[in-house]
């Protein structure tokens, strides 16, 4: 019974050295609950894949229809957008309102769940 769970230690901390490693390419910070409706779409990894919208890393600060290989709608080419954290309050909170023709269809009315997004994607660098 002793070695089982001697067993049992050593693999839990070699799982949890292997999360340990696996972890710098992703947000310093857990994602909130706020963010679970975001993760349908998008993904925010260091050099993570595109899902239906792009990826997320590194958002914060760069010029919007900028993550190479999406496809981004019209409008949100024509955007001349800057995401900054006004800027994705405004687009969160209303995104056909921000960017007429937007494909993004899901809005967050609620500014302490977007305070909580918003402050999660700075995290992401």
């Amino acid at each position: 019974m002793k070695l089982l769970t001697g067993m049992a230690i050593v693999g839990a901390a070699g799982a949890t050295a292997l999360l340990a490693t696996a972890t710098p390419t992703t947000a310093q910070t857990a994602a909130p609950p706020a963010f679970n409706a975001c993760k349908a779409c998008h993904t925010v990894n260091k050099g993570g894949r595109n899902g239906i919208g792009p990826n997320l890393f590194g958002v914060v600060g760069r010029p919007a229809a900028s993550v190479p290989g999406f496809n981004y709608s019209p409008a949100m080419k024509a955007s001349k957008l800057r995401w900054d954290a006004k800027t994705l309050d405004e687009y969160l909170a209303a995104p056909a309102k921000k960017v007429p023709g937007t494909r993004m269809p899901i809005a967050t009315p609620d500014p302490a769940k977007r305070a909580a997004i918003i402050a999660y994607l700075t995290s992401a660098k």
